[in-house]
């Protein structure tokens, strides 16, 4: 069914494009010259858009600023560029024309990109916010994610500081628990989760837009927030050649400082009651695995045209070897965006995209669980023979771990989209683009063979024994497409301005993977395929996924006289995951502004340039589900015996599906103020939020006489909510002609709270191993992926108070506890300590984000810092917690800060074997400021760049995360994952710190 609506709207969409093509309209035209000047250095402008209004015909400056354009009588020219205030100018009889842009000084006057068009800041109804590309390029960094990091209200980003990762990002809280948490991506037109191939270097802007009301116009996928990336186009005139390099030492931010022979000997002797000797080796295992590595980034990109075609291409190469030794990751970018006027009617582009990435990854989730655990007395490597851990505890070597293996992967990206616009007349522009993804990602993993006798380990009998070398190869390839047409209506009646916008987009998707794996390949690398390997030992397995939307859009934006503003959407998705009586959603928005300055009452104040109030509300979906979630499916060669006779192999239905799922709902209301003041130096906005997600999927359980085998089928039970408010302020001054500064800063408080599971259970998660089986629990009333721990009331001083410690009956509730122990509380009141006796203790989740950002500018010299942090939330230190023996390493702070007889000490055990039950005393504050970003540059003077023949040009020196003030104990208090298991440091890749020094040249 789904075909023929995508088949009958392409004919009437076809249909009514051959109709505009056969309009004849004509104008009387002719053809201008002019010149943009910035109105200070009276120095041309390369890059500003000149554009006829209302119309989506224009053209771009050349380098000097010169343009030429056809243009009728009367018309009106729109100048804009990045940072400068908006310009209109009324053609008469001019021919020359000189026009003079002012630096912006209201941020509201800029033009920012929104779902499928653009405007002005100040007539956008929704919450949306914009960071320009030249902020993105000061910070050595993979993705233009990380360099937001504090830099937008509303926008919590998590990072980590493996190369070659994607953060995580949070916009205005978490809305879902097991569907899919990924923002959308829209990098010219094309949709995508991923942005790890784009080029920093290659962006002029990233939008993102906040609330449900401007992501409405993306329907199910704007559950999460959008983020609208535009890369940089070509421009008129002579060719523009640029150049950019940046190149630092990468080293770990923040090291746990372990336990060393000495204090380790005495720790576990104290536990044990044994004597162990220290000897005379002190191993700092984190010390064996990390490394100062070195980074670099080259970008190298050229810009020209004419009027009719404009081209841009750009190079680009990352290196980043990574602090852990054996890792390093590797990309190439290439991109060509090509703009072409066929007819003043008539635009068409492309925009394509290569990356090819190439990642040596280490075994990190092993190698750091063992450098924590591992005995400092045991030494790591010597004349080629790896210290035998073993010897003391079931820990390997983590030099071993690393080394004992070659996990290599080879991504190649093509990512492309071409358009069509076309203005049969004035009012009308119809629109059509169309765009692809394509992903191939080829990956080894090789186990080499090793025994455990002295040919490996210094000392016979490791625990790391391999026998026989193993392969395992997997190749996955991901194919996108999506495919947009837009009609636009714009039309000026006196006071009243309308913009309607109508159309359809169709999306599908296709992943496909198989893997297999052999044993005894031979050692040489050149012989590392499945075939070379025992045929015998061969396994192998595939899978993929497919799925399609198809989508109608419209919009409607109305202004009155600059001072009423309305804006209505509608979306309807049909997907492809849900069955068909619930294939299809309806996501409606609505908008209202109200700019205060242009009404009577406040014309004559001189504080306020701008006074705007907002309010919006809308819905959106999510359907990032399996796309088999409803379909049940039945599992064969089960053995069942008839009679209790011999057992007969058939089939059966082992796991219940619900088929009448439906989509994940948001709805948000949002009020916002924004302003200018003080002539432009101060800009700033105020947001409420209220946004609450419905019919969420979750686990509820189900008879177990149904024959499923996990107990629970998954299904639409469950609500959580997401209230907040976020501020942004920024003030820019002169203090004369040579000195000026900004400072910025923003912060949000979000509330997140689940508010109904309807039936549904609550969701067990956050599993490290261990004794502790669980740690975060997501149920009513408490923020998503909460702990879900024990409650420690201290350490028993003494064994009359283990004695003491009862419950209301008399009875001992920890019988088997001694002095220096953990007392517990017992919350039921059962007179024992068990799972029933936790409580919640908080969640990764923070009540409050911020960031901060300062800049001065003196003559030719630049300073920058950034700063972000939040405060509210805990983290659970969980390899403290994954210590499973007595001969386990501790931390230097456990080792000679425990409990004693007599200490008094209160808040840490004596010295004990590990193994301890999941409770509060893993729990820490995980709240943080970090320095995220110091730069220094200066630009070479203009007289020097005229003697060695150059444009432009830059020299920098930047530190990035030098500086953390923090109460966590661990790594790193940034922890990304799933919503109801983050906050639980356990193998995460520390926060690495970087010095580098940078370059940028124009020629």
């Amino acid at each position: 069914m789904k075909k023929k609506h995508s088949f009958t709207t392409s004919k009437i969409l076809l249909g009514f494009f051959l109709l505009l093509i056969s309009a004849k309209v004509t104008f009387a035209q002719n053809k201008i010259s002019g010149k943009i000047l910035d109105n200070k250095t009276k120095e041309g402008i390369p890059g500003a858009s000149i554009r006829i209004k209302n119309t989506n015909t224009g053209t771009v400056s050349d380098f000097e600023g010169n343009f030429t354009i056809a243009i009728s009588v009367n018309a009106v020219l729109q100048i804009s560029y990045i940072g400068y205030t908006t310009k209109e100018i009324i053609i008469k009889n001019q021919n020359d024309l000189t026009i003079n842009l002012e630096e912006a000084s209201n941020d509201l006057e800029q033009v920012v990109v929104v779902g499928y068009g653009s405007q002005r800041k100040v007539d956008v109804t929704g919450a949306t916010s914009s960071v320009k590309g030249e902020d993105l390029v000061k910070q050595p960094v993979m993705t233009p994610t990380q360099a937001i990091q504090g830099k937008v209200a509303g926008v919590q980003i998590i990072s980590s500081g493996r190369p070659g990762s994607s953060p995580n990002i949070r916009i205005r809280g978490t809305g879902t628990a097991l569907a899919g948490t990924a923002t959308l991506f829209v990098v010219d037109g094309v949709l995508t989760d991923d942005i790890s191939n784009i080029n920093t270097s290659d962006i002029t802007n990233v939008d993102i837009l906040k609330d449900a009301s401007s992501t409405a116009i993306y329907g199910a996928r704007g559950a999460n927030g959008v983020v609208i990336i535009t890369t940089k186009k070509g421009i008129s005139g002579k060719m523009v050649v640029n150049y950019n390099t940046t190149i630092g030492v990468r080293s770990v931010a923040n090291l746990v400082k372990m336990a060393n022979a000495s204090e380790y000997a005495n720790y576990v002797s104290a536990a044990s009651g044994q004597v162990v000797k220290a000897g005379d080796i002190s191993t700092n295992w984190y010390n064996q695995i990390l490394r100062n590595a070195f980074m670099q980034n080259h970008n190298l990109s050229i810009a020209g045209g004419s009027d009719k075609a404009k081209h841009y291409l750009s190079l680009g190469y990352l290196g980043d070897e990574g602090i852990v030794i054996k890792n390093n990751f590797k990309r190439f970018t290439a991109r060509l965006n090509n703009d072409f006027v066929l007819h003043e009617k008539l635009k068409v582009g492309i925009s394509s995209s290569f990356a090819n990435s190439r990642d040596q990854n280490v075994n990190l989730g092993t190698a750091y669980n063992n450098a924590y655990r591992a005995a400092p007395i045991i030494g790591a490597v010597k004349d080629g023979k790896y210290g035998n851990t073993s010897l003391y505890q079931n820990v390997g070597n983590a030099v071993l771990d690393i080394n004992n293996n070659d996990d290599y992967a080879v991504t190649n990206r093509l990512q492309s989209s071409a358009y069509l616009e076309f203005n049969p007349i004035k009012s009308i522009a119809f629109r059509s683009s169309i765009g692809g993804d394509l992903n191939f990602r080829n990956s080894r993993l090789y186990n080499y063979q090793f025994n455990n006798d002295l040919t490996t380990f210094i000392d016979a009998g490791g625990n790391q024994r391999n026998p026989n070398s193993n392969l395992s190869t997997s190749t996955q390839n991901f194919f996108r497409w999506v495919w947009d047409n837009t009609i636009t209506y714009s039309k000026q009646i006196e006071k009243h301005s309308f913009n309607l916008m109508v159309g359809t987009t169709a999306e599908a998707y296709m992943m496909s993977s198989f893997s297999a794996f052999r044993k005894d390949v031979p050692a040489a690398k050149n012989l590392w395929y499945i075939n070379t390997g025992n045929a015998n030992t061969s396994t192998n397995s595939g899978e993929g996924d497919k799925w399609s939307r198809n989508s109608y859009i419209s919009r409607l934006n109305y202004n009155f006289n600059d001072k009423y503003l309305f804006t209505a959407t509608m979306r309807a998705d049909g997907s492809s995951r849900f069955p068909t009586a619930n294939r299809w959603g309806i996501f409606p928005s609505f908008g209202a502004g109200w700019v205060l300055t242009n009404e009577n009452f406040l014309k004559n104040q001189t504080i306020f340039q701008t006074i705007k109030l907002r309010a919006s509300w809308g819905r959106v979906g999510n359907d990032r589900i399996d796309s088999d979630g409803y379909i049940v499916t039945v599992e064969p060669n089960l053995a069942y015996a008839f009679g209790g006779g011999t057992a007969t192999l058939g089939s059966a239905i082992t796991q219940i599906k619900d088929p009448n799922l439906k989509w994940e709902t948001t709805e948000e209301a949002d009020l916002g103020l924004e302003f200018s003041a003080m002539n432009g130096k101060l800009q700033g906005e105020l947001g409420f939020y209220d946004k609450k997600s419905k019919d969420l999927l979750i686990n509820v359980k189900v008879p177990s006489v149904t024959g499923d085998k996990d107990g629970v089928v998954l299904t639409n039970a469950a609500s959580i909510r997401n209230t907040g408010f976020e501020s942004a302020l920024t003030w820019r001054d002169k203090i004369n002609e040579k000195l000026s500064y900004r400072i910025g800063g923003n912060i949000t408080f979000n509330k997140n709270s689940v508010i109904g599971l309807n039936g549904g259970q609550p969701i067990i998660d956050g599993g490290i191993g261990a004794a502790q089986q669980y740690t975060t629990k997501t149920d009513n009333g408490q923020p998503v992926g909460s702990f879900y721990v024990l409650q420690v009331l201290g350490v028993f001083q003494t064994d009359d108070e283990v004695a003491a410690y009862k419950n209301t009956s008399g009875q001992v509730i920890q019988p088997s506890a001694s002095a220096g122990d953990f007392k517990y509380q017992d919350t039921n009141g059962d007179g024992k300590i068990d799972d029933a006796d936790r409580v919640f203790a908080g969640s990764y989740q923070p009540k409050a984000y911020f960031g901060l950002n300062l800049g001065f500018s003196y003559q030719s010299f630049d300073i920058g810092v950034d700063a972000y942090g939040n405060i509210g939330n805990k983290v659970y230190n969980g390899k403290k917690a994954f210590r499973q023996a007595l001969l386990d390493n501790v931390e230097s702070s456990m080792a000679y800060n425990r409990w004693s007889r007599g200490s008094g000490i209160n808040n840490e055990p004596s010295a004990n074997a590990g193994n301890l039950p999941a409770s509060t005393y893993f729990i820490e504050s995980g709240n943080f400021i970090r320095i995220n970003n110091i730069s220094l540059g200066y630009n070479i003077s203009p007289d020097l760049l005229k003697k060695v023949k150059l444009a432009s040009a830059r020299v920098y020196v930047t530190a990035q995360n030098y500086f953390t003030f923090k109460k966590y104990t661990g790594f790193t208090p940034e922890l990304p994952g799933d919503p109801t298991k983050a906050g639980i440091e356990l193998n995460a890749y520390p926060t690495t710190k970087t010095l580098a020094f940078g370059l940028n040249v124009g020629f």
